[in-house]
């Protein structure tokens, strides 16, 4: 899986921010972090899979999520989403 792929949700001057992780900028812009998620999720889905990590309003992360088809090597035994 390469890491260039990986995307992150974030909350940035009000707005829920969809970004790859290795862009400048952001990929789109939502109202609310579900929306984002959506998003960042058909992304990934749409560039082969890959890590999704999401952050709450404090900026600490919130969760992480493999898209497949991505290959997380250490798969939980519970699924989060």
């Amino acid at each position: 899986m390469s890491k260039d792929r990986d995307r992150t949700v974030f909350r940035r001057d009000g707005e829920w921010i969809n970004k790859r992780n290795d862009a400048d900028r952001a990929s789109s812009k939502h109202d609310t972090q579900a929306e984002a998620i959506k998003a960042a999720k058909e992304n990934l889905g749409k560039q082969g899979g890959g890590e999704l990590i999401v952050k709450g309003r404090d900026g600490q992360i919130r969760g992480k999520d493999t898209i497949p088809p991505g290959n997380d090597p250490n798969p939980p035994k519970d699924r989060e989403h």
